[in-house]
């Protein structure tokens, strides 16, 4: 099997492993196509949107980092030989010089320890938090994902209900010409309305063939987001579009509002990544003032001896345990380094007021899209029911011979406006709804 076969093979059973409380028939419609229902489409978005799996993969850098700052607290081993040797003059500890030629050799572990305290406490913390924001990227991306398989979703529904829309009208279209024709044969029907017919008919074609097209980009730009391959064609399972309300959109303003600055997972981020700008200011400012901790253990063999002597090994000890504070850059005084540990909290501020201002808006204007379409749907659907009522009555007026054929064409043509505007009023609406909920943090 090749790999794309393989590819295709291993998406598809994720699919159907997602649904598998649904019978398998329901998939397999033909050849590269498949059938997909609303809420598969949203745990495949969570499950293997690449958007998603990015924002995991941050985290688990954020956890490595984490671990890395743990890691200053601890000390390290190291394992060798040294070997020293000196010739001519040196000096004894009574200050006497002397000739001599020496040499030393050392065998054995050190174990070392230099633990900035300060720096290590604060990174720690600071890394800490890091993780916490990237927690809530996570959670921010999930309903961006979610937000946006589900609008695919319904586009794609939509577009298999104008394709189902264009039918029809072509299908009546059609039966209507039949009809003119015998009309036109027994000489009771004006050839330039049979014309006028077939025109129209053809119309309906080409729109059945855009619909077509329509649906076969939405199915492409759906699997581009649940992570699929793009050349299995999807079709949506649910047999109509039908209004789905999440939310209602008369809710106050300010008690959304404030629900979503509660919930919101951006500005949950935001102010974990102000929390960690404020750990990496009091590293800069505080943290140099924290002596850092020395301490060595040698224990191995030493040997040597005058001249070229050597051996005479035996065991060697040496500690040593000492604290140190660092000025200049990296440690007291580094003013560069506070500053920009200030500059950099004071970003993370304003990321968070800047965020807090762009959850506000788009509350504001998801409720007033979710209000909107509600009004665009209702007027639509009255809209609907008013074509369909005059192309029945102008079909009645037809079969008392008053209705004239450019009456039935006009009646046709606004009742397929009429479906098409009530397929983008339901689509507008779902995708508000949706909307409304991502902006108050509860998708």
């Amino acid at each position: 099997m090749s790999w794309p076969s393989m590819q295709v093979s291993m998406r598809v059973s994720l699919l159907l492993s997602l649904l598998s409380v649904t019978p398998l028939t329901t998939y397999a419609q033909a050849a590269n196509t498949f059938s997909i229902d609303l809420p598969t489409t949203l745990r495949l978005a969570k499950a293997d949107n690449l958007d998603v799996k990015l924002a995991q993969e941050r985290i688990n850098e954020a956890k490595a980092n984490h671990g890395s700052a743990m890691a200053k607290f601890l000390p390290w081993l190291t394992a060798g030989v040294a070997y020293r040797r000196h010739e001519g003059r040196t000096q004894a500890v009574d200050g006497t010089l002397l000739d001599v030629d020496k040499q030393t050799t050392s065998i054995g572990p050190t174990i070392t320890a230099q633990v900035d305290i300060g720096d290590a406490l604060f990174t720690t913390l600071a890394a800490k938090q890091t993780i916490y924001a990237s927690e809530a990227a996570l959670q921010a991306q999930q309903q961006d994902s979610t937000l946006a398989a589900a609008s695919g979703y319904f586009e794609l529904l939509k577009a298999k209900a104008l394709v189902d829309a264009n039918r029809d009208a072509l299908n009546t279209s059609q039966s209507y010409e039949q009809q003119l024709q015998g009309g036109l044969a027994a000489g009771v029907i004006f050839k330039g309305d049979l014309l006028r017919v077939q025109t129209q008919t053809q119309r309906y074609q080409a729109a059945v063939i855009q619909a077509l097209q329509q649906q076969r980009l939405a199915s492409a730009r759906l699997a581009e987001t649940l992570h699929l391959d793009p050349s299995v064609e999807l079709m949506p399972q649910d047999s109509e579009l039908l209004p789905i309300a999440l939310l209602h959109g008369e809710s106050a303003q300010d008690v959304l509002i404030k629900q979503a600055l509660d919930t919101r997972a951006e500005l949950q981020q935001t102010q974990a990544q102000l929390q960690a700008a404020r750990e990496a200011k009091k590293n800069a400012v505080y943290g140099a003032l924290i002596p850092s901790l020395g301490a060595q253990a040698f224990m191995g063999e030493l040997g040597g001896g005058k001249d070229s002597a050597n051996g005479n090994y035996g065991s060697s000890r040496d500690y040593a345990v000492g604290l140190n504070w660092r000025f200049g850059p990296g440690g007291l005084f580094d003013f560069s380094r506070i500053n920009a540990a200030k500059a950099k909290l004071n970003s993370a501020e304003l990321t968070v007021e800047k965020t807090s201002n762009s959850i506000k808006r788009q509350v504001v204007e998801a409720q007033t899209r979710a209000q909107s379409t509600a009004e665009q749907l209702t007027a639509s659907r009255n809209a609907l029911s008013n074509a369909t009522d005059t192309l029945r009555l102008t079909r009645e007026r037809k079969q008392l011979g008053v209705g004239i054929v450019l009456e039935d064409i006009q009646a046709q043509q606004e009742l397929v406006r009429a479906r098409t505007d009530y397929l983008n009023a339901i689509t507008e609406f779902n995708k508000a709804q949706y909307e409304l909920s991502k902006a108050l943090g509860t998708l």
